[in-house]
């Protein structure tokens, strides 16, 4: 180990900064943040020194250094363009046993300045020993994506609550145990939500020996891509004791819930047996009322042809506490993806999204509307329903060589996409399998020019004209 990580108080302890630019500057800030008394010397300052100077957060006590500004000085800081500078604070500081850091220059540090993930009080600190500090930064900006913002604010709740449980729980083994359920629980779900005072209660009723309520967190996955997960929901999945999840839900995203969580398929996939939705109505209350930690994770968003509303106003009606976390829709993620544009000022000024679980006579949706130019139409779970969907919207109006698009798996390495015209429609979806997305307008053939996500490989089939193509994306 090159380097002891320590944390020091730099509370009104005075530090010195050789140097005005911006690098410089940007040191200051950090030590200004920790509560140093932070003085200057510079020929010139930077816009933002002369304002801190002028606000009376920074002394600036000269323009040219001497050793004997260091007397007195707990740690010092070189970050002029002079080398020769440079090295005389490092030697000047070294004489005087006063810990100093050269920028860009790891020979000459007595300490050096890790990157940081601030959740204060919670600090966590990565360092490369000068070796990498660009590796370090991409290691520091992992961790950020993997820690939540609240961590700070539950660990000075729990810093508050500290004397109280010594109080109440003598044994240093109980103490722990009861950290160890708080940090992984409801405490910290509260938390989360932004709701202290009911964080607060939840730490009491757990001192006192109430067993903690379970609660349900309902997760938009995406549309696949494990990558377009939001953080709250990497966050909740990793806590999640069990996990109900959807047919729709990628393995790649299935790979980053917690290894020891509890997991059941209540999936529905047209043509295979699935589970009723009384049936996992049922299981989330009853996983939840059991002080469980429940995830129902569906693809795309829980609020859009998800039936994420109808599980909820269950989980109120049994007085289960639940969040929501939204997830990127299929119309939204696979489009992109696809290079689709759902608008655009030359071709669509309205996106209508509709399902495509349809009778076959259509007389429950608009389709008058449905049919209308200048718009993109974007159908779920359409592939069944393909011919009357093309039908339907031919006869009442829109195009037979409206282009389409059938995006088949959307946003994952497998992704196909099948490309054709409205007339073409029940045959290309023959070639498709679910999940798959149809999109009906204009846009679609902007995606000649748009589509990024992989490479178009080759032109696979050529069933009716020059056209129809299906291309897959690897």
């Amino acid at each position: 180990m090159d380097y002891l990580p320590i944390f020091a108080d730099l509370k009104r302890r005075p530090c010195l900064v050789v140097g005005g630019n911006d690098i410089a500057w940007r040191k200051t800030r950090m030590l200004l943040k920790a509560g140093a008394d932070v003085r200057v010397i510079a020929e010139a300052l930077s816009p933002e020194f002369q304002y801190a100077v002028e606000q009376g957060q920074v002394t600036h006590i000269g323009t040219i250094f001497s050793p004997s500004d260091l007397d007195g000085i707990f740690l010092a800081i070189a970050a002029t363009e002079r080398k020769a500078v440079n090295a005389l604070v490092y030697q000047s500081a070294n004489q005087r046993q006063v810990l100093v850091n050269v920028v860009d220059d790891t020979q000459r540090c007595s300490f050096i300045v890790p990157s940081i993930v601030d959740r204060s009080p919670i600090i966590v600190a990565v360092s490369s020993s000068g070796q990498a500090p660009v590796l370090a930064r991409l290691v520091r900006e992992r961790l950020e994506a993997l820690l939540p913002q609240h961590l700070g604010t539950m660990a000075t709740l729990a810093g508050r609550f500290r004397s109280r449980l010594t109080e109440k729980v003598t044994s240093f083994a109980e103490r722990r145990r009861f950290w160890e359920q708080a940090f992984a629980g409801r405490f910290a779900s509260l938390v989360a939500k932004g709701d202290h005072a009911a964080a607060e209660l939840e730490l009491e009723a757990l001192a006192n020996g109430v067993e903690s309520r379970g609660e349900v967190a309902l997760i938009g996955a995406g549309p696949g891509d494990a990558s377009l997960l939001t953080l709250r929901a990497l966050q909740l999945m990793q806590q999640a004791d069990v996990v109900l999840y959807d047919y729709l839900v990628s393995d790649e995203v299935m790979d980053l819930v917690r290894r020891d969580a509890e997991l059941i398929s209540v999936g529905k996939k047209a043509g295979f047996h699935s589970v009723p939705q009384e049936e996992t109505n049922r299981l989330l209350v009853q996983y939840a009322s059991q002080g469980k930690r429940v995830v129902r994770l569906k693809g795309g968003d829980p609020f859009v042809f998800g039936r994420g509303g109808e599980e909820l106003e269950v989980l109120f009606d049994a007085n289960i506490p639940f969040e929501v976390v939204p997830g990127i829709t299929a119309a939204a993620g696979a489009t992109a993806y696809a290079g689709i544009p759902l608008t655009h000022r030359d071709y669509a000024q309205t996106a209508m999204f509709v399902t495509g679980h349809i009778k076959p006579d259509g007389k429950q949706l608009e389709w008058h509307t449905l049919a209308r130019g200048n718009q993109t139409l974007v159908i779920y779970m359409g592939l069944m329903n393909s011919l009357d969907i093309q039908l339907n919207l031919i006869r009442h109006g829109r195009a037979p060589d409206t282009p389409i698009a059938i995006i088949e798996r959307g946003t994952q390495r497998s992704q196909k996409v099948f490309k054709g015209q409205l007339s073409e429609l029940a045959d290309l979806a023959q070639q498709a399998a679910s999940p798959s997305l149809i999109v009906v307008g204009e846009v679609v053939n902007l995606s000649e020019k748009l589509h990024w996500f992989g490479k178009q490989e080759q032109q696979l089939h050529n069933t009716f004209d020059e056209q129809s193509t299906v291309v897959k994306l690897a």
